[in-house]
């Protein structure tokens, strides 16, 4: 959600939805490949999915203004008023319409395993 707001709001939002989204491990069978360059055999890829669960827009929001991960790294480095004008946008398409509160988001991820030999 915040990615995709920020690509609607400058240039530099959707460069940074871009570089994202088609960093490395982020394709399918990039993982894989990986394993079994490495050496791995019966290499299996998969994805899974967990919900993500959030109290309210504040429990959201917090983590975007720390620096772990991409979406962080982009917040951190745009100006204060950039910064508050994401946050507005992402907060509206967090409440939809409603209160705040709880929500729960779907958060799918790349899995791999693989045998040693």
């Amino acid at each position: 959600m915040i990615f995709d707001t920020t690509a609607m709001l400058d240039d530099a939002g959707g460069a940074a939805r871009a570089a994202a989204y088609t960093r490395p491990m982020s394709r399918p069978g990039d993982l894989m490949r990986v394993w079994r360059g490495a050496g791995l055999s019966a290499v299996i890829q998969d994805m899974i999915t967990i919900r993500m669960d959030f109290n309210s827009f504040a429990d959201f929001w917090t983590p975007m203004e720390g620096r772990e991960g991409p979406i962080a790294e982009y917040v951190s480095s745009l100006a204060a008023t950039a910064r508050a004008r994401l946050r507005e946008a992402v907060m509206l398409a967090y409440l939809d319409g409603e209160d705040d509160g709880p929500r729960s988001y779907a958060s799918t991820a790349w899995v791999v395993k693989g045998k040693v030999p």
